[in-house]
């Protein structure tokens, strides 16, 4: 278990504005007469910015336990005398987010484990960080219906399963079997797993592997390195999307490729370029429960927001060196939950950062913190 640190400072968590323009309304956001309506929309940090329709709100941001779980009034009342800042279990080296029923699940390379935040039980805990089961270099990470979580870790060349609450289970693949793996999605029934290989210069073994989550048989691959329809040149991620579609980061190729649930090609959509739409630096892609598709760049410092067919609809933050909501230096790992939250994580400023749809009333959904038991 690792030692509390100190506490962040609180002040670089804000006073830097969060830019969300809509881009079908176009780019620019116009200046707009204020009013108890347009006030109470930037006080929210709604986006895009009036006089747009908002789509999101900004809701909160975690960097440590001490975000998640509650303070006594002990505790509280001692750093207010003493001067004392607050501790907790920072996020070391944050890469990828899972999340089932407000359970955040997020890895950390640095630390080598998978830091757990209950937003509504208001606690933490850590998976991975000792035998058995224990994790090298955690990646990428997913859950299925029942909460069980699937980590790949890169070092063991496998999947490591864990049930919700960090018991291991099992493991799934091999020194033999992948070359670079990258990342982990299972599909909500827990009948098959997708794990991408990215492969590597020196390897021809770009590719998604599809095992069963349960039996750990290989079923299929998806794809060969290259630059056609259907081939990848170092794959990144894959999200599972409407009608069963498979969604895959094409890093190397600055696209995302479309597949049917039988792993045959359907299309594609992006393309290098510096322009909203096209892709710099992608990595990871997640999809909510409308079937849009979110794909997180890193050299663009946000996530852009693409319908079932590819079509750009808005994107969500920028880069920054300095922190701040919807600031990111080096973004990575993206999901989306059942209620349309979206959960965003940056490496440099070690964060997750938690945006929620304007239609869902804040203090509801999967985030609703449970009722306290009576102070004693």
């Amino acid at each position: 278990m690792n030692k509390p640190h100190p506490a962040p400072d609180p002040g670089r968590r804000i006073g830097a504005r969060f830019v969300l323009c809509a881009v079908l309304a176009l780019a620019a956001c116009a200046q707009v007469p204020s009013g108890p309506a347009t006030k109470a929309r930037q006080e929210t940090l709604v986006y895009p910015k009036p006089p747009d329709e908002p789509r999101f709100a900004f809701e909160r941001g975690i960097y440590s336990s001490a975000d998640v779980v509650p303070d006594s009034k002990d505790a509280s009342f001692r750093r207010l005398v003493t001067g004392e800042t607050r501790g907790g279990y920072f996020l070391g080296k944050p890469y990828a987010v899972a999340v089932h029923k407000g359970r955040v699940f997020v890895t950390d390379t640095a630390e080598r484990q998978v830091k757990v935040f209950d937003v509504p039980e208001g606690k933490y805990f850590s998976i991975g960080d000792a035998e058995p089961g224990q994790l090298s270099k955690p990646l990428g990470i997913d859950t299925d219906q029942a909460g069980n979580l699937y980590v790949a870790d890169a070092s063991a060349k496998a999947v490591l399963v864990y049930d919700r609450d960090g018991r291991y289970l099992r493991k799934i693949g091999g020194e033999k079997l992948f070359d670079r793996m990258s990342s982990v999605t299972v599909d909500p029934q827990g009948e098959r797993l997708y794990v991408v290989d990215i492969g590597g210069v020196n390897s021809e073994n770009h590719r998604v592997r599809v095992f069963n989550p349960k039996t750990g048989a290989h079923i299929m691959d998806i794809g060969r390195r290259g630059t056609g329809a259907g081939e990848f040149n170092l794959p990144r991620d894959l999200a599972i999307g409407k009608e069963g579609r498979l969604y895959v980061v094409d890093g190397g190729n600055f696209r995302v490729q479309v597949f049917n649930a039988d792993g045959s090609f359907r299309e594609s959509f992006g393309t290098v370029g510096r322009q909203l739409g096209n892709f710099a630096r992608p990595k990871e892609v997640a999809t909510d429960p409308g079937g849009n598709v979110y794909v997180v760049d890193a050299a663009f410092g946000n996530f852009q927001i693409f319908n079932a067919d590819g079509d750009l609809l808005m994107f969500v933050g920028e880069r920054s060196e300095r922190d701040g909501p919807g600031k990111y230096m080096l973004p990575s790992g993206i999901a989306v939950d059942d209620d349309g939250r979206v959960f965003f994580v940056d490496q440099w400023f070690r964060k997750v950062e938690i945006f929620r749809p304007y239609t869902l009333a804040e203090g509801q959904g999967n985030l609703t913190r449970a009722a306290a038991a009576p102070a004693r």
